[in-house]
């Protein structure tokens, strides 16, 4: 038998003979919980990016048969008509937690959700007019900044942002910079909407990752799809055309931007950033870019140059280094050191 490792103690066993305690033993049990779910949110976190990439194509399509401010408020409702049956059918305890609540608490959520979704509404109505203006993968990179505007927001807000997560951020800007921006810098009229939009979203990001440790995810993401829903649809409904036809011919568009992209993506946000910090999310999130653009190049038929699938390559990678600098760096942390 090879000799202890320095620096671990030998434990009696019930039988009375002495065995090692490893760093493992006593110290698996949480960290294997702990992986397990930071793995689930990063997984759900990365479906929502690849929904809200391909969604892009279909806001574009939408603009064809319907207005901006109409198709937003019409697919958040649909959302949140999706989520509220999630919760009567899935999450019935929710609506029982409510009930029971005291007023104060009742009202808290409720604040929470209209703030977030007043915010959303602002955003997405963004995003939407730009799209009218620019391409698909422009979008999908500008308003994917928010990778870089969410960690300089948490600094202000006193957010500890790792090393790792910093270099992430750093690879996917750079990423999606070669992903939509050409050699001549080519900036179109959208893209200052889309600007706009994402650094209103980064402040929604902060936003939830504030309130989502507070309430029942379900019911928070609720109150803030129907704030959305309804006040984009009063604002589309004054300025915007409106009939069973255009609905009619945005009907697909509308079910898969409200069923997917809200009622699904922006749920699983308020779930997975339960356990996943702002700026952490905010690089998983920013893979929202690259699939973008390759729903744009499958669907409408945007070509990539081989500028593009360097930025995408580029955006993978700080995916990558997000994820594996900060486990390593706990994992060299909680190494046992060698007794002197």
């Amino acid at each position: 038998m090879s000799a202890p490792s320095r620096g671990v103690p030998l434990e009696p066993s019930p039988t009375g003979r002495e065995h090692l305690v490893t760093t493992t033993e006593t110290e698996r049990p949480p960290l294997k919980a702990e992986t397990r779910q930071h793995l689930r949110a990063n997984v759900l976190m990365l479906i929502a990016a690849m929904i809200w990439g391909s969604a892009f194509v279909a806001q574009r399509l939408s603009l064809d048969a319907i207005g901006p401010f109409l198709f937003t408020g019409l697919r958040f409702l649909l959302g949140a008509l999706v989520v509220l049956t999630l919760i009567v059918c899935v999450r019935r305890s929710a609506l029982a937690e409510l009930s029971k609540r005291e007023p104060g608490g009742a009202r808290e959520l409720l604040g929470a959700g209209v703030l977030l979704g007043m915010v959303l509404a602002a955003s997405i109505s963004l995003q939407q007019i730009g799209l009218q203006y620019t391409k698909v993968a422009n979008a999908g990179f500008i308003s994917s900044l928010y990778v870089v505007i969410v960690p300089l927001l948490g600094v202000l807000f006193k957010h500890r942002t790792g090393i790792g997560t910093w270099l992430g951020a750093a690879l996917a800007a750079v990423g999606m910079y070669f992903l939509s921006v050409n050699e001549q810098f080519s900036i179109l009229y959208g893209d200052w909407y889309q600007l706009a939009g994402a650094l209103v979203i980064s402040i929604q990001m902060m936003l939830v990752g504030r309130f989502a440790l507070r309430h029942d995810a379900l019911m928070l993401a609720l109150v803030q799809f129907v704030t959305c829903g309804l006040a984009c649809l009063v604002v589309g409904l004054a300025i915007e055309p409106f009939s069973l036809a255009v609905i009619a011919r945005a009907a697909p568009t509308i079910v898969y931007g409200g069923a997917l992209s809200v009622g699904v993506a922006y749920t699983i946000q308020v779930v997975a950033q339960k356990h996943a910090a702002p700026s952490h999310a905010a690089v998983i999130f920013s893979m929202e870019g690259v699939f973008a653009a390759l729903a744009a190049w499958l669907v409408l038929d945007e070509t990539m140059s081989a500028r593009a699938l360097a930025g995408c390559a580029l955006v993978l990678a700080g995916l990558i280094v997000c994820q594996v600098m900060p486990a390593w760096q706990r994992g060299h942390e909680r190494l046992p050191r060698a007794s002197s």
